[in-house]
Parts: C-alpha cells; structure tokens; sequence
C-alpha cells in the first residue's frame, strides 16, 4: 500500500501560490531487505500524472486526458510486489545494453565480453539483473510554473553483467505544461565500453485496463526500411525496405491490418511486431518523430521524439495472461504495445549498424519526448 511520506516537494495549502506543475513525494511499499521504495508524482494543470519509481527509475502511472477523461495508459502493478515477481520489464529504464545482443558476446579493442544468455542464446535488456531491477537514487526533485521533474541515478560498476567500465547513469523525467513528458538519459564511462538506454513502458491509448485491443490502434512510423530477424529474434544484418510489406507504416494505419499476415516469416518469429524500425543511420542532433500513435475512441494521441536514430515496435506478443496488473486486469497478448528509442539491436556485433560505443570523457544521451494531444480524427488506411 502507498503511503504518503513525512515530506512532500508540492506546496501545502496557505503557503506561497501553487506551482502550475508540481512534484510529490511518496512511499510506494518495501523491498524484501525492508528498504523503502520511493516514488515521485508528477502533475501538471491539464490533468497529467505521472509516477516514477525509484526502483527500476520505472513509470508505474501515466495519466493522460481523452474525450473520457484522464486515464492511465500504462501497463503496472498496484504495489511493488508486482514488479519483484513478475517484472516483464514494465515501465522500466533499460540497460546497460537495451534490446539483444547475439549469442550474449561482443568484442571491444580485441577483449571478448561474456553476457548473462537471457533471452535464448541472447543477451537481453541488460541482463539477469540490469538496471530495471536496481533501486536508483532520486538525486533531485523540482517543481515550476511550466514543469516538474524528478533526476534518478545509478552506478553501474566495472563488471556489472559482463559490461565493461564503471557506468554513472542519470534518468531525468520531465512533464510539461503542453502535455510532453521528456526523458533524458545520459552516462558516463571510466573505460570504453558500450551503452543503449531506453524506456519499456506498455502503452494503450485506451486505458491499461479499458479492454480495448491496440490492434485498432493507428500506428505511424516514418521509416523506410526495418531491420529483419532470425528465429531468435537478431538482427540478420542490413536493411529492408518497408514498402509492399506488412512493416510499412509511413502512412497512419490501423496496427491489425497487417499483424496476422502469416505469410511473412518475420511475423511468425516475432509472434508479431517485435522489429527495429531505421528512421535515420545515426543519432541527430536535437530530436526527430520516431512513431505517433492513435486510440481513435479516445482520441488521445502520443508522438515519441528522440535523437535515436532507430524504434523497437513491440506488439506485447508475450504477454500471455500469467500475470494480473493494476486493478487485478490480466494482461493478454495485444493488450498494449511498446516503442522504444534505441540504438539498432546487437549493434556491438554489426559494424554496419554503427557504433554504441562510450569512451571515457564521452557523454551518452538518449532524449525521448512523447508528446500528448486530442484528435477526433480517424485517417487511417
């Protein structure tokens, strides 16, 4: 049960004038060792919420206005214990290496480094424990007239799950006035060594509990090409071109459309969507519109902005009604969906994927902005 702690960040009643966007800090239960798990509500005056754990520097609530009101539009447990049983990487913050990396091995300056093997023959999200079963640091909280924000961190040391280097790792969460909730990662390294942080949150648009499947959902991704996989969900190297394929959203179209076309191998091994999207070859500078996503019976809608050059669209095809979520829902396949700004897949592994390297004196940044607005419209194919 969450409870209130002895101090909150928000102005109290009869104090100075209330800040438009506000923090508020909170208990939300116990670690096994007894340690308490701290949390941080974000508000905003348009009716935003959203609560950051400091366990996994996890999203555990996303509130956003539609034509029914403010609903959360996240997948989560209601107490901690959730999330230490059955994590499914829900909400979380990822890494020391997001998405796989082949057979859990790469090669850096002629050293091999050996990975937990996690997801089959791969390394997945990090590893056995990465940084979304770590209790990070809240290292600063603020409130204002245009935004609240909560910093996290994490040291990830020398070793961690193979990786090389000493990692310090800082996870800013950021909600806006005009409706934008930025998160901005950045890290640092004592030794080379190679980085890719994201966010694993499960959207539905609906409501995580509405019952509304997100294959009516309309998806756009500005991408030309994909990067195909094998049967263990690689990468097989280079590009393919979306168009004539169940992988082209450069146009709004409803996710269902193309999702059973069993035809297509590369669904068969994903058991749907679980592919990275090349919106660009590299990083930019500043951020680019990496997908937007519609609910067309709320009309909420969420563009993600990053300065990522490539997106994991993950239709939730493993999700497989073993566990029960907020408000006891059982969460089944097509229940929600993730996005996820990243570097490309086993990118260490595929020199023509770029680089994910860190050297010392080097700063890593992932920018993700996921930008929330009203359309009644439906223009979808």
């Amino acid at each position: 049960m969450r409870q209130l702690a002895l101090f909150t960040l928000a102005f109290a009643a009869g104090a100075s004038p209330a800040l438009a966007a506000e923090a508020e800090r909170e208990t939300f239960g116990s670690l096994p060792d007894g340690g308490e798990v701290p949390a941080i509500v974000l508000t905003n005056e348009a009716g935003m919420k959203v609560r950051v754990l400091a366990y996994g520097a996890l999203i555990q609530e996303l509130s956003v206005p539609g034509s029914d009101g403010a609903v959360d539009v996240v997948l989560g447990y209601d107490g901690i214990e959730g999330y230490l049983e059955a994590p499914n990487y829900f909400g979380v913050s990822v890494g020391r290496y997001a998405n796989r990396i082949a057979n859990g091995r790469f090669m850096l300056d002629g050293a091999t480094y050996e990975l937990a093997q996690n997801d089959g023959p791969n390394a997945l999200h990090g590893g056995v424990r990465g940084f979304d079963k770590h209790l990070w640091t809240i290292a600063d909280v603020r409130s204002g007239a245009d935004e609240a924000s909560v910093t996290l961190t994490y040291t990830s040391p020398d070793g961690e799950e193979g990786y090389p280097g000493t990692l310090e790792v800082s996870a800013t969460y950021t909600l806006t006035e005009s409706n934008e909730l930025r998160i901005d990662y950045r890290a640092t390294t004592d030794k080379p060594t190679i980085v890719n942080l994201t966010n694993h949150s499960y959207f539905n648009l609906a409501g995580a509990s509405s019952g509304v499947s997100i294959l009516d959902a309309v998806l756009t991704i500005p991408a030309e090409s994909y990067t195909p996989v094998d049967e263990t969900l690689i990468p097989t190297g280079g590009f393919t071109p979306v168009q004539g394929t169940a992988f082209d959203f450069r146009a709004p179209k409803r996710i269902g459309n193309g999702i059973r076309g069993g035809s297509d191998v590369q669904l068969r091994y994903g058991r749907g969507y679980d592919h990275n999207w090349v919106v660009s070859s590299a990083p930019v500078n500043g951020t680019q519109l990496l997908a937007r996503l519609e609910d067309p019976g709320s009309g909420r809608v969420m563009e993600i902005l990053s300065n990522q050059p490539g997106i994991q669209f993950y239709s939730g095809n493993f999700l497989d009604a073993t566990v029960s979520g907020k408000d006891g829902t059982i969460y089944r396949q097509g229940d929600a969906l993730c996005l996820e700004p990243q570097i490309f897949p086993d990118t260490p592994n595929k020199p023509e994927f770029g680089s994910a390297r860190l050297d010392p004196g080097e700063v890593y940044e992932n920018r993700i902005v996921y930008r929330f607005s009203l359309n009644a419209a439906d223009d979808a194919d």
